[in-house]
Formats: C-alpha cells, sequence, structure tokens
C-alpha cells in the first residue's frame, strides 16, 4: 500500500471529474466559438463550468479567465497588468520573498525590461508584515501581488489589509490562491484583490487548467496574440473537456467545504503532534495559525531531506521537500530561507500536504516508519548537528 502525502505538488483526479471529461470528449467536440449547434454546445459546457469556477470564488462568471493553470494565470495577471499601467507611469511592483516561482520570475523578467521591483521580506512566520508594505508602496506603484496560501508551510497572508493599502496609493492587488482555492472558503471581493489565479489540478481537476479571476473595470493588455477568446484576453481554441473537468472539481470542493477542511485539519495536527513527540530535533515551520489545513512543514536536525525523501518513498510513503516546480535542485527552500532560518534547517526540512484519500491509518503509517528512519539515517550521515 502506498500514502500519498504529496497534494500541494497535484492531486488525483476525481472520479466523476474523469467520467465528466470522458463524456466530454465524445459527446462536446465542437469549437465554442462556433455558430452552429456543435459549437454552441460546447459553449454552454464552457459556460456551465465558469459559473462553477465563479461560485468557488464568489465572482461572477463573466470575471473568469480561463488559462492553461497557476503559472500562466500569473503571468497574465503580472504582466498585463504592468504593460497596461505602463502608459501612466506607473512602473513599480511589489511583491514578497516567498511567492512561488511563477510570480518571482515574472517579476525578475519585468525587472530586465525596466520596472522597478520590491520583494518585501517576511517573518519567521512566514508572514507579510502590513507596515513593510506601507513603507514599500509609493504613488506609482502599479501592482502588488502577494500570494495568498503559501504552498512549502502553509501560510495565509492578511490580504484584505494588504490590498487595502495597495487601493491607498492606487495600484492593483493580485493574489496567487492555487494554494487556496478548493481548501479554504473563498471570496475574492471579500478579501478586497483585483485579480486572482487558481489552478484545477490542486483540487482534484485536470492539469493544464487554470482560471484568473479579473475584477470587472481591470484592464489588461493580453500576454499572447490571436483569436477573440475570453473577451480578447486569453487567444486560442478552448480545451473543452478539460475545462468541463475543471468546473466539475470547483462544484465537488465547494461542497465539501468546510467539512473536508476540518477533518484534514485534524489528521495533520496529529501528525504534526506524532513526529516532534517521536523524532528528536524536529521543530515546525512558519505559522500554526492561520493556515491552510492540509499542510505541515517540518524540519529535523541532522539528517537531509533528500535522504528523508527517499527512504520514505521505499516505505511507501510520497511526501516532499517543497515546491514541485523546484524538485530536483540543490538549493534550499527559498521560503525557508527568506523566513531566516539556519542552511542545516532549510536542508532538512519536509513538507507533508494531505488530502481526501488520507486517513488514520495513513497517519499511524508515518509516526511509525519516520523515527526508526531518522535514527538510521543519522548514524549513517555525517552531517553534524546544526549551530
Amino acid at each position: 500500500m502506498r500514502i500519498y502525502l504529496d497534494h500541494n505538488a497535484t492531486t488525483p483526479l476525481d472520479p466523476l471529474v474523469a467520467d465528466r471529461m470522458t463524456q466530454a470528449m465524445r459527446e462536446v467536440w465542437g469549437n465554442a466559438s462556433s455558430v452552429h449547434h456543435f459549437g454552441q454546445q460546447a459553449k454552454a459546457a464552457l459556460d456551465d463550468a465558469r459559473a462553477a469556477i465563479a461560485s468557488l470564488l464568489g465572482a461572477d462568471p463573466s470575471e473568469i479567465v480561463f488559462t492553461a493553470g497557476g503559472t500562466e494565470s500569473d503571468n497574465i495577471a503580472i504582466r498585463g497588468a504592468a504593460e497596461a499601467l505602463e502608459p501612466s507611469g506607473r512602473r513599480h511592483l511589489i511583491t514578497a520573498a516567498i511567492e512561488h516561482e511563477a510570480v518571482l520570475n515574472t517579476m525578475k523578467a519585468l525587472a530586465k525590461r525596466g520596472w522597478r521591483v520590491t520583494i518585501l521580506p517576511v517573518d519567521a512566520s512566514g508572514l507579510v508584515s502590513p507596515d513593510h508594505l506601507h513603507d514599500a508602496i509609493a504613488d506609482d506603484t502599479a501592482l502588488v501581488s502577494v500570494m495568498h496560501a503559501n504552498n512549502e508551510i502553509g501560510t495565509i497572508q492578511p490580504i484584505a489589509e494588504l490590498a487595502a493599502i495597495a487601493h491607498q496609493y492606487g495600484a492593483l492587488f493580485h493574489t496567487d490562491a492555487v494554494q487556496s482555492a478548493g481548501k479554504l472558503p473563498l471570496d475574492v471581493k471579500a478579501l478586497g484583490v483585483d485579480m486572482a489565479s487558481i489552478a484545477g489540478h490542486k483540487f482534484y481537476g485536470p492539469k493544464g487548467t487554470g482560471a484568473l479571476w479579473v475584477k470587472r473595470g481591470v484592464r489588461l493588455v493580453p500576454t499572447g496574440s490571436g483569436g477573440k477568446q475570453e473577451r480578447n484576453r486569453r487567444a486560442g481554441t478552448e480545451n473543452v473537456p478539460a475545462l468541463v473537468g475543471f468546473g466539475v472539481a470547483a462544484a465537488v470542493a465547494l461542497l465539501k467545504l468546510p467539512g473536508e477542511g476540518k477533518r484534514l485539519a485534524v489528521l495533520r495536527d496529529r501528525l504534526e503532534a506524532g513526529i516532534l513527540a517521536a523524532v528528536p530535533g524536529s521543530e515546525r515551520n512558519g505559522a500554526i495559525s492561520p493556515r491552510v489545513p492540509n499542510t505541515a512543514n517540518l524540519s529535523i536536525d541532522r539528517v537531509e531531506s533528500e535522504s528523508l525523501l527517499i527512504g520514505l518513498d521505499l516505505a511507501g510513503i510520497a511526501v516532499s521537500s517543497g515546491s514541485a516546480c523546484s524538485s530536483g535542485t540543490l538549493e534550499p527552500s527559498h521560503v525557508l530561507k527568506a523566513m531566516g532560518l539556519s542552511h542545516g534547517r532549510t536542508l532538512g526540512s519536509i513538507r507533508f500536504s494531505l488530502g481526501a484519500s488520507n486517513t488514520d491509518a495513513d497517519i499511524d503509517r508515518v509516526i511509525e516508519v519516520l523515527p526508526p528512519l531518522v535514527e538510521k539515517l543519522r548514524s549513517l550521515t555525517t552531517v553534524g548537528a546544526r549551530k
């Protein structure tokens, strides 16, 4: 039996999603831009999916832009807003040090083209201080982008307060909500943001699907040229079957909130308590609260995360050391580094991210397997104790 505890990287496809996608591939194969019956059938399917995504976010369907995932949504939001506001003289962008690479690397690319970029620090819990945003923002700030929930430590940012500060200076506010959509009740209007990115495969939908919520009235310059799909904001023929599955996944996630979140929080807390009690030199990373209910990030002294991942995988337990987009790199987590954690502590960090399939038995198995594995690795390793 294998145990999957890496749901922040991706989630398995919900069976209902797979069934609806299969049906759509067979029956709804028209081009949604065509005016005949087959095209209108496809358009109706997209409309249903758009409405489901909007309901998950507390938004209006007309404000949903379909994309190929969270990375594209972030790019459209940041590049599109920056270029739309460039003629006004607003060429300053602000983000946080613990953002996903989709945001950080987009900001770096714009910096090379002449935009001024400020990267806000975080505290030891991974939180952005509103005071730091106050100090950094200026009259020429075009956009502030701060993620809702962090993918590695689960920390939830004070988005409403940060967005209010941005708006005081006439700047737009974007949030990467990829790790919170489907896990937390979301209301983008209550958060006060102007744009929000989500991805279907983070809540049991298909990979290659995403959405950008764009508040009515916010102007974006399209990042690609082509047809007039998605209200001229994202050209290209829509992948109707995948987006149908995306919509079904959103509807299922909305139905399960908040009961599933409470269930996962109980399992997560038991997992953390069990490891911290059974493994000497283990520490929790990030804020205890607020954070998404499924995520636990722990550091284990005198053991490297790569060895832990391999050892756990051999025991049938899948976890990660951080973002899946950074896998294969020997560099320590930029999130934990930004929090000021020591080099040794970042090298010994592992992330557990729970999901729908996880049970009490899974938690018991991890607590059974991990302590002897750590003891074995410590006996073999030449890594010294952290200073």
